[in-house]
């Protein structure tokens, strides 16, 4: 195949494909006897036609003649490209003798007293591959290094770079005149290219040169320092012992005014040397760019850089020295690098910096009290109220100093870091013996000022979980009984709606003066909206909530209420004083029943909180010792074997994380030595400094499990038949946002094709990115196109298309052949992610898309089915091994994935097996997928019925 579409391609030319292809006679008048505009137009249609494979050699001389000796720099310019693409060899394969005058013109335009002529003209020279083309412009080149202007003098280095590297036999002087004229140079960007030809063409003069200039390296400019980071990397690389010369050289490129130098620099630095100063000085270099730098991406591509570093034992230590610096990324405004800045801090965290630590998130703690108008400041306050937890369970002793700072989060309007305030306190209460009295003290002055009612239920249940003193269960009573106001509560509030107030809760309407139009005063009395208003603000917390018909608190109440009537009676050895708490109990609980049947709460109360209550009730009056017990100390012991199971699974992730860690290397693995490794061992495809980087932080490099080839087979479309005119396959290659569409187009005919034309279009979330040049295809010729399309969301994308195309010679309509759909997996962009379960519910109730799919499958057995389920949705199960292990006949669990655009879908599993009908019964129930988006939930229910319908084998 010798279409130019196979050929090399340096410059990207657009081509309008309405327009009319010109005949070859029009193209020669216009080029002949046309104004420059003319002839501009021609030059260019003529270039469009020798890229879609015409030959046009009877053109050749008349641009020679009549086109070539103009001085118009456009057409100058369009020239280049055109002596670049057209056929320089007749079919004998020798050199066109036109092309002598060619040459000509070349060695003219290299001595043109204009500088963007040279420098164009130079730069063309880079692309040319004959040498017998070059050889008589070697002096015109040479000349081109001393020109006063610096354009011309980069793009001479560049041209003797690339003819060296291609015929080194035309200037084997090369390296040397490049050194000399590197000594001699000012321009930064002209010894940025000659410093790079000595890279590649002499190292040793480019290492000769930087010994002589080491200590002047802060001059120089970013472009050639970041080409020096490269030469020393390669250098030492290659030849360990160079190290100990050049590695000065790194450090003091630390200190670059370029934020890419220090990047590079850093990088390079800890690829060759696993010191701790060396470490230190790499890590404090990343932690002034995250700091420094505007862009959000860059601080999370070089906060990845400092976790990986963390990840190798040898070097964590070296990190904790460095936790309070990594902390001033917390100035950061975004969340994610808020996240992964606070997530590596807790990593590194040791007793010996664990103090200052707390000491600045409690500041940032206290800082966000005071900002309310970001949007991501709840989610910051949940962050940092998780990382405090993490750090008082780590090391207790911090525990006593982090409470009381938590606690005023319990009055916030936001419920997210409140819950997770109280999750903490949970946990400390049952874990810390000796900070219970504290906790219980500042609960205790908190309660009144709890806005929210979920707080304010599980403020509760801690209270009369740990209330054990007579003294601490009578201050919460006090508690209750200031936050429930007057009981009875509806006799309470129809005489508060009848207007039968005592004279201390009068209401007293406010008067506002106003002046008329007369210029006297006129009263206005707000009596009506103002008395209503003023009930609702002096209504107690709880009140306001019973009020309200959330019962469920009052459910929450009575439990708390019998427990400390329990433990009241077992502290207490007083029976009238027993029996009056208990009395007061229970007249609580019937008030809060009367309320809820009495119809003046919005909503009435519901038959399970109902039937809580009344059992609570029930257990005051009877007073059994085995309920009593349930009441007293089981609750306890199901929270502490619950937190037991937790720390376990904590353990044993901990134990994943530095079995990760450790480096295992077996007694039979073979030594790879450096000097002795050929260029083809080291794996020429592969970026070695990311290699090396990823050994130096001690990260293995990942294997393909499977035969890539096979894997690719599995990826190839086919778009037409057999039998048609014209075959076409795609081969899909997805790179995150990007989908590559490679298409094979065969000519199946015997007569040429012309202007064969892939037109794409999509369904879904996909954009097509530019549309495919047409081509043409000789007889039983094949080609390849290259097709780009964008990603913007998860949803199932439909590529469609056809390919129309002339047959050469003949008279009638394009033709037309139509393509399969390629449909576009979702699975390529979905990722197994976690989350606690209070984001879970969260997510659940936010997400307004469901989709329920009826479980439809030939499974007999729950867990392989949703072992199936799991590996063919890309999903992970955030319910505990534990909790699915046996056999019931029933499964329910929750799955949750993410997607690489950051979009959250959640699924609930509820399957069972119907024992009645067999061993061999399938799997019945029904999946509920949520998503925030509509596309995300269908997609990943048509996912979820493929799946059902392609079983394991």
């Amino acid at each position: 195949m010798t279409t130019a579409a196979e050929q090399p391609c340096y410059t990207l030319i657009n081509i309008p494909s309405d327009a009319e292809p010109p005949t070859e006679l029009q193209l020669k008048t216009d080029l002949e006897k046309g104004d420059i505009r003319s002839k501009t137009e021609a030059l260019k249609k003529v270039i469009h036609m020798i890229l879609n494979g015409e030959k046009m050699p009877s053109l050749l001389m008349t641009i020679i003649r009549f086109v070539m000796p103009l001085q118009d720099h456009t057409i100058k310019k369009l020239l280049l490209i055109f002596w670049e693409i057209v056929p320089k060899t007749g079919p004998d394969g020798k050199m066109l003798h036109e092309f002598i005058l060619v040459c000509d013109a070349y060695r003219k335009d290299l001595q043109h007293p204009n500088e963007f002529i040279r420098g164009s003209t130079l730069r063309f020279l880079c692309k040319l591959k004959e040498p017998e083309l070059l050889e008589p412009l070697m002096p015109s080149i040479r000349t081109c290094l001393e020109h006063r202007h610096s354009y011309v003098r980069r793009n001479a280095v560049l041209a003797i770079f690339t003819i060296y590297k291609n015929f080194d036999t035309l200037i084997p002087d090369g390296p040397e005149l490049i050194h000399n004229f590197l000594e001699q140079e000012q321009d930064a960007s002209c010894k940025r290219n000659a410093f790079m030809m000595l890279i590649h063409a002499d190292q040793e003069r480019a290492l000769d040169y930087l010994s002589t200039c080491i200590d002047q390296l802060h001059t120089f400019g970013d472009i050639l320092q970041l080409v020096i980071v490269e030469l020393v990397y390669k250098v030492c690389h290659a030849n360990p012992s160079e190290r100990a010369r050049f590695i000065r050289c790194i450090y003091n490129l630390l200190n670059s005014s370029s934020p890419a130098v220090r990047y590079e620099a850093a990088g390079t630095l800890v690829t060759l040397s696993s010191a701790p100063t060396a470490i230190k000085a790499a890590a404090s270099c990343y932690i002034e760019l995250i700091v420094k730098e505007s862009d959000n991406n860059v601080k999370l591509i070089v906060l990845d850089r400092l976790i990986a570093l963390k990840d190798n034992p040898q070097h964590e230590r070296v990190l904790q020295d460095l936790v309070m610096d990594i902390l001033r990324v917390l100035s950061t405004p975004d969340l994610e690098v808020r996240k992964k800045t606070l997530n590596l801090a807790l990593d590194l965290v040791s007793s010996r910096n664990v103090e200052e630590l707390v000491l600045v998130l409690k500041k940032e703690v206290i800082k966000t009290n005071d900002i309310t108008e970001h949007e991501d400041t709840d989610k910051y306050r949940q962050l940092l109220v998780r990382t405090l937890h993490s750090c008082s369970i780590k090391f207790p002793d911090m525990a006593g100093a982090v409470i009381p700072v938590l606690m005023e989060f319990l009055s916030d309007q936001n419920e997210l870091a409140a819950a997770d305030v109280l999750v903490f306190v949970r946990e400390a209460i049952q874990r810390f013996e000796q900070l219970k009295h504290v906790i219980l003290e500042k609960l205790l002055e908190v309660f009144p000022s709890i806005k929210s009612v979920k707080i304010h239920r599980a403020a509760l249940w801690i209270l009369g979980e740990y209330c054990t003193t007579a003294e601490d269960i009578q201050a919460l009573m006090h508690e209750v009984r200031h936050s429930l106001g007057d009981i009875p509560i509806v006799e309470s509030e129809m005489k508060k709606a009848a207007g039968d107030v005592k004279e201390e809760d009068e209401y007293t309407p406010a008067q506002q003066k106003l002046l008329t139009a007369e210029g006297t005063y006129a009263t206005q009395s707000a009596l009506t909206a103002t008395v209503k208003k003023s009930s609702e603000e002096k209504r107690p917390p709880l009140r306001g909530f019973l009020m309200d018909g959330d019962f469920f608190v009052g459910a929450s109440l009575a439990t708390t209420l019998t427990k400390l009537a329990i433990r009241y009676g077992e502290l207490v050895h007083n029976a009238k004083k027993h029996n009056a708490f208990n009395a007061e109990c229970m007249l609580i609980m019937a008030t809060i029943i009367h309320l809820g049947k009495s119809g003046l709460a919005t909503k009435p109360i519901t038959d399970d909180d109902l039937d809580r209550i009344a059992l609570c009730l029930k257990v005051l009056s009877d007073h059994t010792p085995k309920v009593n017990d349930i009441f007293s100390r089981e609750c306890r012991h199901s929270l502490s074997t619950m937190l037991a199971a937790l720390h376990e699974e904590e353990k044993e992730n901990q134990k994943t994380v530095i079995e990760k860690k450790t480096v295992s290397v077996q007694p039979d693995d073979p030594i790879s030595f450096m000097q002795l490794v050929s260029k083809a061992e080291h794996g020429t495809t592969e970026d070695l400094f990311e290699l090396s980087l990823l050994q130096a932080v001690g990260t293995p490099q990942k294997k393909d499990a499977a035969d890539p080839q096979a894997s690719k087979l599995q990826k190839v479309n086919q778009l037409t038949g057999f039998s048609d005119p014209v075959y076409a396959e795609a081969y899909v290659h997805v790179n995150q946002y990007d989908i590559v569409l490679d298409v094979l187009i065969v000519n199946q005919t015997s007569d040429t094709l012309q202007s064969v034309t892939l037109e794409l279009a999509t369904l879904g979330d996909l954009k097509l990115v530019e549309k495919p040049s047409p081509i043409i295809l000789a007889p039983h010729d094949f080609a390849n196109i290259k097709a780009n399309v964008k990603v913007a969301s998860t949803e199932n994308g439909i590529i469609f298309g056809n390919i129309v195309y002339d047959v050469s010679g003949a008279a009638s309509d394009r033709n037309c052949v139509v393509l399969n759909d390629i449909h576009i997996d979702i699975m390529d962009y979905i990722v197994p992610a976690a989350c606690s379960d209070n984001e879970f519910r969260q997510m659940w109730a936010e997400f307004e898309w469901e989709n329920k799919v009826t479980v439809n499958t030939s499974i007999a057995d729950l867990s392989t089915y949703m072992a199936h389920l799991l590996k063919s949705t890309n999903m992970k199960c955030l319910t505990p091994e534990k909790a699915l292990s046996g056999e019931c006949g029933f499964m329910a669990a929750n799955l949750y994935a993410r997607s690489i655009f950051g979009e959250d879908v959640l699924a609930n599993l509820s399957i069972e097996k119907m024992i009645h009908l067999g061993e061999d019964s399938p799997v019945q129930g029904h999946i509920r997928i949520r998503a925030k988006s509509q596309g995300m939930a269908l997609s990943m229910g048509d996912k979820v019925n493929m799946c059902q319908k392609n079983p394991p084998k």
